[in-house]
């Protein structure tokens, strides 16, 4: 609470009521009113977002703007909220790209305006909530209840395959998400509390630890996603609108990872240090093999989708690799990735508005038509690409750095994407932008408009900003990571 604010209620509910309002306008008849008040909604909340980084204090490792009241007092759950240095970015992020989202979707969604952009502030509020729970069952209601936007967003103004892939992005998340309530109900008749933090300081044995750790890991793995479960995502991301593919590579993704931080190292330290190998193994499939899928891939939109997978398997690596470097650095690769995902989709829900194709073989020479947009989009896939200078540098930088100090090998093989990534981007890049003009649909095209400059010059400021200048970033986390690893390093048996 700050000057009697309860900020993190209003960041949670304030888009929801939005969200709420929206819907309320009713048909497409009042889809200008439609979009001016999820514009105002989104503005709304994230104004609020920002004092929890502009009065957050960074000596602190502990929860901070703490918020508590009695929910369901049988059961012992309470409506916790609080925020430290690991989750209020996240916080931060979500709000700013739920505002992207409601512009760049001003003109191009003309069907169910008031329906998609209430989708998207109810999500927002959703996965805020997820950020800040501190209520075991409080996160799980949030976890659970973000899926039905995402769901709806697809299957109803996703592509020719929406509601299959609308199916199978629910029924992957839901199903993973039954064991990590079991292991909640398992904890909670051992702690006799659904609080989070208490959690953090049972005492449990091996088999418990091991047993607990794979139930969140099945959950949290699927989020991320991990390799071999990973097969939702491109699937999602191709069918679902353009505003749905920013949101679930910005935001849903870090989730996962979210949860491994927040649950199962400080949960279960000792089968977090025990299956840390196999964790790391994982990892490295997923940014290698998968950096390798990603070559071969001749839809924009799939391509990018397994690049996300496969920057994802950096964030995993850093998180059990248990240092600062690690772990900070997989904190600003997320962060950076959301910023870089957010801004690729948006560049190819620019030449999908355009010319209705996402196959990279229908391109070619864009440059030459949309001059402005090409130096966005080169931009972008640089950052993509690891170019110093950029966010992407950043965190994978900070990531090498602590494998190093683990093993010469991880390190070595985590590069490899450096390269991988490199290749496939600057591929794509190459046959979309560069070289004569393809064909008579790309000679008819327009550059971006001031509306979608706004919103792919905001991400260029964000990607550059922190490229250059991380610290901002970095300092709100580093009291909370050195918390996080001294409890990891102390043994629960």
């Amino acid at each position: 609470m700050t000057a009697g604010l309860p900020l993190l209620s209003l960041v949670i509910w304030v888009p929801i009521a939005a969200g709420i309002a929206v819907l309320a306008t009713g048909s497409d008849r009042n889809a200008g009113l439609a979009r001016i008040l999820a514009l105002l909604g989104a503005l709304a909340g994230f104004a609020a977002s920002l004092p929890l980084y502009t009065q957050f204090d960074t000596s602190q490792a502990g929860m901070q703007f703490v918020e508590i009241s009695p929910w369901i007092e049988t059961f012992k759950v309470a409506y916790h909220l609080g925020v430290d240095g690991i989750s209020v970015l996240f916080i931060l992020l979500t709000s700013f790209t739920t505002l992207l989202v409601v512009i760049a979707g001003w003109k191009v969604i003309e069907k169910r305006v008031a329906q998609y952009m209430a989708a998207f502030l109810i999500l927002s509020g959703l996965m805020i909530g997820v950020f800040a729970a501190l209520d075991a069952i409080l996160f799980y209601v949030f976890w659970e209840a973000m899926l039905i936007p995402m769901f709806i967003a697809i299957g109803v103004w996703g592509g020719p395959n929406r509601v299959y892939a609308a199916v199978k992005f629910f029924l992957y998340t839901l199903l993973g998400s039954l064991l990590m309530l079991v292991a909640f109900i398992y904890l909670y008749n051992k702690a006799g509390t659904f609080e989070i933090l208490d959690f953090h300081r049972l005492p449990l044995s091996m088999t418990e630890q091991v047993l607990i750790f794979l139930a969140f890991l099945v959950a949290f793995a699927v989020k991320v996603p991990m390799w071999p479960v990973h097969t939702w995502l491109p699937d999602a991301h191709v069918e679902a609108p353009t505003g749905g593919s920013v949101v679930l590579a910005a935001i849903m993704l870090k989730m996962g990872a979210y949860g491994l931080l927040r649950f199962s190292l400080p949960i279960t330290p000792d089968a977090s240090h025990a299956l840390s190998g196999f964790m790391i193994t994982l990892s490295l499939i997923a940014v290698v093999y998968i950096g390798l899928v990603a070559l071969v891939q001749t839809d924009m939109k799939k391509l990018i989708a397994y690049s996300s997978i496969s920057h994802m398997g950096f964030v995993t690596l850093g998180f059990f690799i248990f240092n600062a470097y690690g772990i900070e650095g997989a904190l600003v690769q997320m962060i950076s990735h959301g910023f870089i995902s957010a801004a690729l989709f948006l560049c190819v829900g620019v030449l999908y508005d355009r010319m209705h194709s996402r196959a990279i073989a229908d391109y070619g020479g864009v440059v030459n038509r949309m001059p402005v947009f090409a130096s966005f989009f080169v931009l972008f896939a640089l950052a993509n690409s690891g170019l110093p200078a950029t966010s992407g540098f950043v965190g994978e930088f900070m990531v090498i750095m602590g494998a190093v100090k683990v093993d010469f090998w991880y390190a070595f093989l985590a590069a490899i994407t450096l390269i991988f990534g490199a290749a496939y981007t600057l591929w794509m890049v190459k046959r979309v932008v560069f070289g004569a003009v393809a064909n008579e649909h790309v000679e008819k095209l327009s550059d971006i408009s001031s509306r979608e400059f706004l919103v792919l010059g905001l991400l260029a400021v964000a990607v550059l900003g922190m490229g250059l200048y991380p610290l901002p970033f970095t300092e709100v986390m580093h009291q909370s990571v050195n918390n996080l690893l001294s409890h990891v390093a102390q043994s629960k048996l």
